[in-house]
């Protein structure tokens, strides 16, 4: 039986010990919890090393839009194979996002738009917006 944990950790150190102790055999990496692009592109560096299997965590608000660029990543400039190698998706909340991941036939497809595909429609920051968004406002536990 595989350990695939990671999605709770906070940045490289962690990761180090986990793999320096080989007690992990997929590495969830949250890219949303660790400090950034360059945190997360030195995880997978040392995932590779290790030969430890990546499958970055998604599944909250943008975190499929956040990941789909760390396994471009991986596969373009670190691994080089598909094998071994698997992404999270769940498909909701995506209509909040300027870019919305795309998937087609079981995969990622590559963004179209230059960033980090995390800009959020500007309709849903206004409706959000604690505490004079109108989600807040018209919230059911404030009526009763």
């Amino acid at each position: 039986m595989k350990i695939a944990t990671g999605e709770h950790c906070q940045n490289k150190v962690i990761f180090k010990q986990l793999f320096q102790a080989n007690s992990i055999d997929i590495c969830q990496i949250d890219s949303a919890r660790v400090l950034g692009v360059n945190e997360n592109l030195a995880i997978l560096l040392m995932a590779a090393k290790f030969d430890v299997m990546v499958c970055p965590h998604a599944g909250g608000v943008g975190l499929c839009e956040y990941v789909q660029h760390l396994s471009m990543w991986d596969y373009l400039a670190c691994s080089g194979t598909m094998e071994n190698r698997m992404i999270e998706f769940v498909d909701h909340l995506h209509e909040h996002f300027v870019e919305p991941c795309r998937i087609e036939q079981g995969h990622y497809m590559m963004p179209t738009a230059p960033g980090y595909s995390i800009e959020m429609v500007e309709e849903t920051l206004k409706d959000y917006r604690f505490p004079l968004g109108k989600v807040w406002r018209e919230a059911s536990w404030r009526r009763g």
